[in-house]
C-alpha cells in the first residue's frame, strides 16, 4: 500500500486554455475532501522555481468554473528547459512539502512533469491546449471552448461576406494542427480548409475553385485556415487581384483563448482534475490523464509523448463532399 501523502501542488503551463480554471477547482477540492493540503504555483514552472506558491482553500476556488484563463496564471520558462532549472524546481517541491504535483497544459508541460518525475516528484498531467494536438487523447481541455468560439466568429464574417458578395479566407489557431479548423470547416459551412496536415493546393486551383463556385451561383466563398499554414492576407490579395472578387483575410488569434468555457470543456476539466488526486494518492507518477473511446484512462507520459496525432481523414473527406 502507497503511503498516504499530505500535500500536492497544481500549475498551469504553456498557453492558456478555458476550463483550466475548472481543473484547478476540481484538484482543490477532491484533495482537500481527502485531507490533503494544496499548495497552488503561480506562473507555472517559472513560479516553481522562484518559489511563487501559496496554500489554497476551498475559497480559494470558489466563483472561478465558468472564468477563462487560469487563475494561477501562466508563463514561460527558459530556466526550466535546463537540467540546473529542472532540479531547482523538483527541490522546491520539496521545499514546500509537495509529495505531488499536477500540471495543466499542452505537450511542452507534459515533458516538463516528466523531468520532474525524474527528480522524485510524483507528476499528474491534464492535457490542456485548445490546439487538440496530444495524441493520446481524444479531448484536451479548451478545443470545445475554442471551436465554438471561432465558430460563432466566422458566422458573423459569413454575414457581411454574403451581403458584399466576397471571398472571406478566416485563419483559426492551429501551429501544427488542423483540428480548430477543420472543426470550423464543418460546422460553418466553409467551401475549404486549409490545415498543416495536408498540402495547400496552389493559388492557382485555389482560384479555378472559387470562379467555378460562383458560376453555380455562390454569393461568396469562405476559406477556413490554420495558423500553421499561413499567409492568409497575401492569399487574400492574390485572389482579389486574379478574380476581381472583393477579398479579406481576418485573423482570429488570441480571440479564440478566451471566454467562458463551455460545458464540455468544465465537464472533463472537473473530470481529470479529481482524477488526478486519485492517481497521486495512488502512489502514481509519471502519468497524463486521457479521454480516449468515451472513458478515462492514463498513459505513461513517455508514451503519451511518442505518440503522433494525425488528421481524422473521414473528417476532412467529409468537410470536402459537404463544401460541394
Amino acid at each position: 500500500m502507497s503511503k498516504k501523502i499530505s500535500t500536492i501542488g497544481v500549475l498551469t503551463s504553456g498557453g492558456d486554455a478555458p476550463g483550466m480554471n475548472a481543473a484547478i477547482r476540481s484538484v482543490v477540492r477532491t484533495a482537500i475532501s481527502k485531507g490533503i493540503k494544496v499548495m497552488g504555483v503561480r506562473k507555472g514552472y517559472n513560479g516553481l522555481i522562484n518559489g511563487d506558491i501559496f496554500e489554497m482553500n476551498t475559497k480559494s476556488v470558489s466563483d472561478t468554473i465558468q472564468r477563462g484563463g487560469t487563475i494561477l496564471q501562466t508563463a514561460r520558462c527558459a530556466q526550466f528547459m535546463t537540467e540546473d532549472g529542472q532540479r531547482k524546481a523538483a527541490e522546491m517541491c520539496r521545499v514546500f512539502g509537495m509529495e505531488g504535483l499536477v500540471v495543466i497544459g499542452g505537450d511542452g508541460s507534459l515533458q516538463g512533469a516528466e523531468k520532474l518525475s525524474k527528480l522524485g516528484i510524483n507528476t499528474i498531467g491534464i492535457p490542456g491546449t485548445i490546439d487538440l494536438d496530444i495524441a493520446c487523447t481524444d479531448y484536451t481541455i479548451g478545443f470545445d471552448t475554442a471551436v465554438n468560439t471561432a465558430m460563432e466568429a466566422i458566422n458573423k464574417i459569413r454575414d457581411t461576406s454574403t451581403s458584399h458578395e466576397r471571398c472571406s479566407i478566416v485563419e483559426v489557431m492551429g501551429r501544427h494542427s488542423g483540428y480548430i479548423a477543420l472543426w470550423s470547416a464543418i460546422s460553418n459551412g466553409a467551401e475549404m480548409v486549409l490545415i498543416p496536415e495536408k498540402e495547400r493546393p496552389s493559388d492557382e486551383e485555389i482560384v479555378k475553385e472559387i470562379l467555378e463556385s460562383k458560376k453555380k451561383g455562390k454569393k461568396h466563398f469562405l476559406i477556413i485556415a490554420a495558423e500553421g499554414v499561413g499567409g492568409s492576407e497575401q492569399l487574400a490579395k492574390k485572389i482579389e487581384e486574379l478574380t476581381g472578387i472583393e477579398t479579406r483575410a481576418s485573423i482570429l488569434g488570441h480571440l479564440q483563448r478566451g471566454g467562458s468555457p463551455s460545458a464540455l470543456d468544465r465537464l472533463h476539466a472537473s473530470m481529470m482534475g479529481a482524477i488526478a488526486v486519485e492517481l497521486l494518492c495512488e502512489g502514481k507518477s509519471n502519468r497524463v490523464i486521457a479521454y480516449r473511446d468515451g472513458k478515462y484512462v492514463d498513459f505513461d507520459i513517455n508514451e503519451a509523448l511518442q505518440m503522433k496525432k494525425t488528421i481524422n481523414e473521414k473528417m476532412y473527406e467529409v468537410s470536402k463532399i459537404l463544401s460541394l
